[in-house]
C-alpha cells in the first residue's frame, strides 16, 4: 500500500491551517478579510484522511489565485473569492446546492476579525421557492430524463453494465432533487444517501432502488432495470403532486 495519502491527527491539521494563514496574511495583509475551514474539519468530523480545505475571502476587487496541491502529508484546497463573490456564492442555487450549502454554513473561523462567516451563514437557506423549484425542473430535463433515456436504450440491447451506472447516476440525481425539495442540505457527500432516507419528501422507488445498489449484488439485470423504471416513474408522480411541470406542449421558438 502506497504511503499517501498519508493520516494526520487533528491537531496537525490546525497547526498547518495557521501556517498557511500566517503565510497569506504576511503576503496580502490587509486584503485578506477572512479564512475559515470548512468540509469535515468546519464540521468537526474530520478524520486521519481528511483533507484541509479553506475559504479565502479578499477585499472586493482583489484576486487570488485558487489552488489544489499535495504538500507533504496533507492535501490542501484554497478556495478564493473576494468580498461581494462570496456573499453571492453563498445566495445561489443550483441543482447541487444540497450538496454545497454546508461550505457557507459549517465554517471554522481562521481569521475573521469582521465576523464575514456569521454573516453569510444563513444565506444558503434563504433561497426562494420560486426559484428551488425552478431549479428541480431544469435539472429533470438536463439530467434525469436523459439518464432514464439511455438506461432504456442501452436495456434495448442488452448492455447490462450500463444499468449499473445508470442506476448510481439516477440514484445522485434523485439525492439532490430531494435535498432541494425538502429545502435540506447534506452535511457531507458520504452522507448524503443515509440523510436523504430522513427526509420528508422522498419519491416513490428511491428507497428501493437504493437498497438493492448498496446491497452491492447487482446481477439481476431485470429487477435492477425494473426498480430503475419504478423510480423513474416515482420521480414524475412526484412532481405531479408539486405541481412541478416539466414538459411541453408547444414549441418554445
Amino acid at each position: 500500500m502506497l504511503a499517501y495519502p498519508a493520516p494526520t491527527t487533528k491537531e496537525e491539521k490546525m497547526a498547518m491551517i495557521s501556517i498557511i494563514k500566517d503565510r497569506l496574511l504576511a503576503a496580502h495583509g490587509e486584503n485578506i478579510l477572512a479564512i475559515g475551514a470548512y468540509g469535515s474539519i468546519g464540521l468537526g468530523t474530520d478524520g486521519p484522511y481528511s483533507d484541509i480545505e479553506c475559504h479565502v475571502i479578499t477585499r472586493d476587487g482583489v484576486r487570488l489565485q485558487t489552488l489544489e496541491f499535495v504538500c507533504g502529508k496533507f492535501k490542501i484546497e484554497l478556495s478564493t473569492t473576494d468580498r461581494s463573490g462570496f456573499f453571492k456564492q453563498a445566495k445561489e442555487v443550483d441543482d447541487s446546492w444540497a450538496i454545497k450549502a454546508g461550505i457557507f454554513i459549517h465554517v471554522l473561523p481562521v481569521h475573521d476579525p469582521t465576523g464575514l462567516f456569521g454573516q453569510v451563514k444563513n444565506l444558503p437557506l434563504e433561497i426562494s421557492d420560486e426559484a428551488r423549484q425552478h431549479v428541480m425542473k431544469e435539472f429533470m430535463i438536463w439530467e434525469p430524463y436523459e439518464t432514464v433515456g439511455k438506461i432504456r436504450n442501452n436495456y434495448s440491447v442488452g448492455n447490462a453494465d450500463y444499468l449499473h451506472l445508470g442506476a448510481k447516476d439516477l440514484l445522485w440525481q434523485t439525492a439532490k432533487l430531494i435535498g432541494l425539495a425538502n429545502k435540506s442540505y447534506y452535511t457531507t457527500r458520504a452522507k448524503t444517501y443515509a440523510e436523504s432516507l430522513q427526509m420528508e419528501a422522498v419519491p416513490v422507488g428511491y428507497k428501493e432502488l437504493l437498497a438493492f445498489n448498496l446491497a452491492g449484488d447487482l446481477r439481476d439485470h431485470e429487477k435492477l432495470y425494473r426498480l430503475c423504471e419504478e423510480l423513474w416513474t416515482g420521480l414524475n408522480l412526484w412532481f405531479d403532486e408539486m405541481g412541478l411541470d416539466y414538459r411541453m406542449t408547444e414549441l418554445p421558438l
